[in-house]
Protein backbone atom coordinates (compact mmCIF):
# COMPACT_ATOMS: atom_id res chain seq x y z
CA UNK A 1 0.00 0.00 0.00
CA UNK A 2 1.32 3.28 -1.09
CA UNK A 3 1.17 6.28 0.64
CA UNK A 4 0.73 9.53 -1.09
CA UNK A 5 4.20 11.66 -0.54
CA UNK A 6 3.01 14.87 -0.18
CA UNK A 7 0.72 14.09 3.22
CA UNK A 8 2.57 13.74 5.98
CA UNK A 9 1.06 12.12 8.97
CA UNK A 10 1.42 15.38 11.51
CA UNK A 11 -0.48 17.75 9.00
CA UNK A 12 -4.30 17.42 9.86
CA UNK A 13 -4.84 19.98 7.54
CA UNK A 14 -4.98 17.81 4.81
CA UNK A 15 -8.29 16.11 5.81
CA UNK A 16 -11.40 17.90 4.68
CA UNK A 17 -13.61 18.42 7.41
CA UNK A 18 -17.15 17.12 7.10
CA UNK A 19 -20.13 18.25 9.11
CA UNK A 20 -21.72 15.17 11.23
CA UNK A 21 -24.80 16.31 9.70
CA UNK A 22 -23.61 14.80 6.57
CA UNK A 23 -22.16 11.86 7.26
CA UNK A 24 -23.90 8.66 6.84
CA UNK A 25 -25.86 6.75 9.66
CA UNK A 26 -24.63 3.19 10.08
CA UNK A 27 -27.50 0.57 10.46
CA UNK A 28 -27.99 -3.07 10.30
CA UNK A 29 -30.09 -3.81 7.43
CA UNK A 30 -31.28 -0.18 5.92
CA UNK A 31 -32.37 3.00 6.50
CA UNK A 32 -32.19 4.57 10.00
CA UNK A 33 -36.44 5.44 10.51
CA UNK A 34 -37.81 4.97 7.12
CA UNK A 35 -38.94 2.05 5.03
CA UNK A 36 -37.97 2.00 1.35
CA UNK A 37 -41.29 1.82 0.45
CA UNK A 38 -43.73 4.45 1.05
CA UNK A 39 -47.28 2.48 1.01
CA UNK A 40 -45.39 -0.12 3.87
CA UNK A 41 -48.38 -1.40 5.52
CA UNK A 42 -47.31 -2.89 8.87
CA UNK A 43 -48.88 -6.43 9.99
CA UNK A 44 -51.43 -5.40 12.71
CA UNK A 45 -51.79 -8.76 14.99
CA UNK A 46 -53.91 -7.51 17.56
CA UNK A 47 -57.74 -7.70 16.73
CA UNK A 48 -61.12 -5.68 18.22
CA UNK A 49 -64.11 -7.08 18.41
CA UNK A 50 -67.39 -5.89 17.89
CA UNK A 51 -67.84 -4.67 21.42
CA UNK A 52 -64.27 -2.49 21.41
CA UNK A 53 -62.27 -5.23 23.24
CA UNK A 54 -58.35 -5.30 21.62
CA UNK A 55 -57.48 -8.76 21.75
CA UNK A 56 -53.68 -10.11 21.25
CA UNK A 57 -51.91 -13.57 21.71
CA UNK A 58 -48.34 -13.56 22.90
CA UNK A 59 -46.07 -16.49 23.16
CA UNK A 60 -42.57 -17.04 25.01
CA UNK A 61 -41.09 -20.07 25.48
CA UNK A 62 -43.97 -22.53 26.35
CA UNK A 63 -46.47 -20.36 27.74
CA UNK A 64 -49.38 -18.39 25.92
CA UNK A 65 -50.92 -15.42 26.62
CA UNK A 66 -54.70 -14.53 25.77
CA UNK A 67 -54.86 -10.72 26.40
CA UNK A 68 -58.45 -8.33 26.17
CA UNK A 69 -57.91 -4.45 26.46
CA UNK A 70 -60.64 -2.52 26.83
CA UNK A 71 -61.32 1.54 28.28
CA UNK A 72 -61.69 1.58 31.66
CA UNK A 73 -59.74 2.99 34.77
CA UNK A 74 -56.25 0.59 35.03
CA UNK A 75 -57.60 -2.40 36.56
CA UNK A 76 -55.07 -5.27 35.31
CA UNK A 77 -56.26 -9.18 36.28
CA UNK A 78 -54.29 -11.93 34.99
CA UNK A 79 -55.48 -15.70 35.51
CA UNK A 80 -58.41 -13.79 37.69
CA UNK A 81 -55.95 -12.36 40.63
CA UNK A 82 -55.06 -8.71 39.78
CA UNK A 83 -51.60 -8.15 38.73
CA UNK A 84 -49.46 -7.93 42.11
CA UNK A 85 -50.91 -11.21 43.42
CA UNK A 86 -50.14 -13.50 39.96
CA UNK A 87 -46.86 -11.46 39.71
CA UNK A 88 -44.84 -11.21 42.45
CA UNK A 89 -41.50 -9.71 41.35
CA UNK A 90 -41.60 -5.91 40.79
CA UNK A 91 -39.27 -6.28 37.65
CA UNK A 92 -42.14 -8.54 35.70
CA UNK A 93 -45.01 -6.06 37.04
CA UNK A 94 -42.85 -3.23 35.67
CA UNK A 95 -42.01 -5.02 32.34
CA UNK A 96 -45.69 -6.01 31.97
CA UNK A 97 -46.59 -2.23 31.89
CA UNK A 98 -43.99 -1.04 29.37
CA UNK A 99 -46.55 -1.60 26.24
CA UNK A 100 -49.20 0.68 28.24
CA UNK A 101 -46.90 3.41 29.18
CA UNK A 102 -45.25 3.85 25.60
CA UNK A 103 -48.66 3.74 24.16
CA UNK A 104 -49.66 6.53 27.06
CA UNK A 105 -52.86 4.61 28.44
CA UNK A 106 -51.95 4.40 31.77
CA UNK A 107 -55.07 4.42 34.48
CA UNK A 108 -57.12 4.52 30.64
CA UNK A 109 -57.76 0.47 30.19
CA UNK A 110 -58.55 -2.22 31.80
CA UNK A 111 -56.41 -5.28 30.88
CA UNK A 112 -57.88 -9.17 31.78
CA UNK A 113 -55.16 -11.72 30.84
CA UNK A 114 -55.35 -15.51 30.67
CA UNK A 115 -52.20 -16.81 30.57
CA UNK A 116 -50.99 -20.54 30.81
CA UNK A 117 -47.91 -22.72 30.09
CA UNK A 118 -44.21 -22.27 31.19
CA UNK A 119 -42.69 -20.38 34.56
CA UNK A 120 -42.92 -16.86 35.81
CA UNK A 121 -40.26 -15.39 33.06
CA UNK A 122 -41.79 -17.32 30.22
CA UNK A 123 -45.29 -16.00 31.24
CA UNK A 124 -44.05 -12.36 31.52
CA UNK A 125 -42.61 -12.13 28.40
CA UNK A 126 -45.94 -13.82 26.76
CA UNK A 127 -48.15 -11.22 28.63
CA UNK A 128 -45.87 -8.33 27.20
CA UNK A 129 -45.99 -9.12 23.98
CA UNK A 130 -49.86 -10.08 24.17
CA UNK A 131 -50.64 -6.52 25.64
CA UNK A 132 -48.79 -5.20 22.74
CA UNK A 133 -50.32 -6.71 20.15
CA UNK A 134 -53.85 -5.44 21.63
CA UNK A 135 -52.87 -2.16 21.95
CA UNK A 136 -51.82 -2.21 18.33
CA UNK A 137 -54.90 -3.36 17.46
CA UNK A 138 -57.06 -0.78 19.18
CA UNK A 139 -54.85 2.07 17.48
CA UNK A 140 -52.57 0.95 14.83
CA UNK A 141 -50.65 4.54 14.76
CA UNK A 142 -49.10 3.22 18.29
CA UNK A 143 -47.74 0.47 15.82
CA UNK A 144 -44.35 2.28 15.29
CA UNK A 145 -43.88 3.65 18.84
CA UNK A 146 -44.22 -0.19 19.89
CA UNK A 147 -42.05 -1.48 17.62
CA UNK A 148 -39.38 1.01 18.30
CA UNK A 149 -39.19 -0.11 21.87
CA UNK A 150 -38.84 -3.76 20.68
CA UNK A 151 -42.50 -5.03 22.01
CA UNK A 152 -43.98 -6.22 19.26
CA UNK A 153 -40.63 -8.92 18.70
CA UNK A 154 -41.60 -12.24 19.46
CA UNK A 155 -38.74 -14.22 21.46
CA UNK A 156 -38.53 -17.70 19.63
CA UNK A 157 -36.03 -19.14 21.63
CA UNK A 158 -37.17 -22.36 22.88
CA UNK A 159 -35.61 -25.17 24.94
CA UNK A 160 -32.76 -27.23 23.71
CA UNK A 161 -34.08 -30.67 23.36
CA UNK A 162 -32.21 -33.52 25.78
CA UNK A 163 -29.67 -35.64 23.67
CA UNK A 164 -29.26 -39.43 24.32
CA UNK A 165 -26.21 -40.52 26.47
CA UNK A 166 -26.49 -36.96 28.03
CA UNK A 167 -27.38 -35.62 30.98
CA UNK A 168 -28.98 -32.52 30.06
CA UNK A 169 -29.38 -31.38 26.24
CA UNK A 170 -25.21 -30.86 26.20
CA UNK A 171 -24.17 -31.60 30.01
CA UNK A 172 -22.43 -35.13 29.76
CA UNK A 173 -21.94 -37.60 32.40
CA UNK A 174 -18.42 -37.84 34.28
CA UNK A 175 -15.55 -39.06 32.55
CA UNK A 176 -14.18 -41.77 34.25
CA UNK A 177 -10.68 -42.21 33.33
CA UNK A 178 -9.92 -46.04 35.46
Amino acid sequence: MSMDPSLNSDDVSAVPEVPSSQLPELSIGGVVGTTSDPNYQPTIRGKVDRFGVAMGTGRRKTSVARVRIKEGTGLFIVNGRPLEDYLRVERDRALVMVPIRVAGKIDQVDVSVRVEGGGITGQTGAIILGVARALQGMNPAWHHDLANAGLLTRDDRMVERKKYGFKKARKSFQFSKR
